[in-house]
């Protein structure tokens, strides 16, 4: 039950503004399911909303400008799925609690810097991003401080950053394999996606951009909180 709502929330977040699965249920996944599944987790179903989100926008991608961020997250994903193997899982919990918490600060305080502009921060952007999705399942604020440096419009985000989301957790599942859960898990994971994708499609057309935004940052910032304070309890 806990699981089908978590999934529900992410996937209607996701759908209304384009990323946001894993900062906003990722850190209670973790809880919930250990570091590796919980992770492992937030990719696959990111990467089903991502799809789900596409099928409807494809025609509005940019795939010249998306192809540095795609090319430099492929480097960086294989680097993050060892570093995630290989960490105690109470370090491992403290890390994701430290990368969530970040980076829902900075895209909270819109940081600006031309080394995010250009060539030079769509592959700064996308190797930050490859590394940070397929170790602790949140790739998504790298790429969202990319766009505001970049001056992408929402409507121009939302469609680039569903293609992003297909490709590097496609990779970061690559790397890393499925979760291991049981096949009613699946189900329930499965039903919560298809409710969450209606739910935030009906979201869209009512919910202006800047609450939204501010509901996802703060729900994010306080899982990272969350997560860090449990790795922190266990070491």
């Amino acid at each position: 039950m806990l699981l089908g709502l978590l999934v529900l929330v992410g996937s209607s977040v996701q759908r209304l503004a384009g990323m946001g699965f894993a900062l906003v249920c990722g850190p209670a996944l973790v809880l919930l399911l250990g570091p590796g599944d919980g992770v492992t987790l937030s990719n696959c179903a990111a990467g089903v909303i991502s799809a789900i989100g596409l099928a409807g926008s494809w025609r509005q991608v940019r795939l010249a400008r998306m192809l540095p961020l795609v090319a430099a997250a492929a480097c960086t994903v294989p680097m993050g799925a060892w570093v995630a193997d290989r960490v105690p899982s109470p370090a491992l919990l403290i890390g994701i609690g430290l990368l969530v918490t970040a980076a829902a600060l900075l895209v909270i305080r819109g940081i600006r810097a031309s080394l995010l502009r250009g060539v030079r921060g769509a592959l700064a952007a996308g190797a930050a991003s490859g590394f940070m999705n397929s170790a602790a399942g949140v790739g998504g604020p790298a790429v969202s401080l990319y766009a505001v440096n970049t001056g992408w419009t929402a409507r121009e985000f939302v469609p680039n950053a569903q293609l992003y989301g297909v490709v590097v957790n496609i990779f970061s599942i690559a790397a890393k394999g499925v979760p291991h859960l049981a096949a009613p898990a699946w189900s329930t994971t499965a039903a919560g996606i298809v409710l969450g994708a209606g739910v935030g499609q009906v979201l869209s057309d009512r919910v202006a951009e800047r609450p939204a935004r501010l509901v996802v940052l703060t729900l994010a910032l306080a899982g990272g909180l969350v997560t860090l304070g449990k790795g922190l309890w266990e070491l």
